[in-house]
């Protein structure tokens, strides 16, 4: 059975870069999302229950309004789909 990092790192926030700066990424699962989110990089809804990732910027200390839900195939492309609305 391969190895599911997701699982393994049970939602620890992951560094990476983007838009000109530095972010915190998290895998939400489909039981801890408890909302409906909309995901700036297609503008569309992320239903409640479905896993997603949650973006902030590391400088923005993490605060609930700089927090962005995305697809994770949305963030998984962003550099390529860049977001159609506000992502910061």
């Amino acid at each position: 059975m391969p190895l599911d990092l997701t699982r393994v790192r049970g939602g620890i926030p992951t560094r990476t870069r983007y838009a000109g700066g530095e972010w915190l990424v998290r895998a939400v699962t489909g039981s801890g999302a408890d909302r409906g989110y909309r995901c700036p990089g297609c503008q569309q809804e992320i239903a409640a229950g479905v896993p997603h990732v949650v973006a902030w910027p590391v400088d923005g200390l993490g605060g609930v309004d700089q927090r962005r839900h995305w697809h994770t195939g949305c963030w998984a492309h962003r550099e390529t789909r860049p977001p159609q609305g506000s992502f910061r």
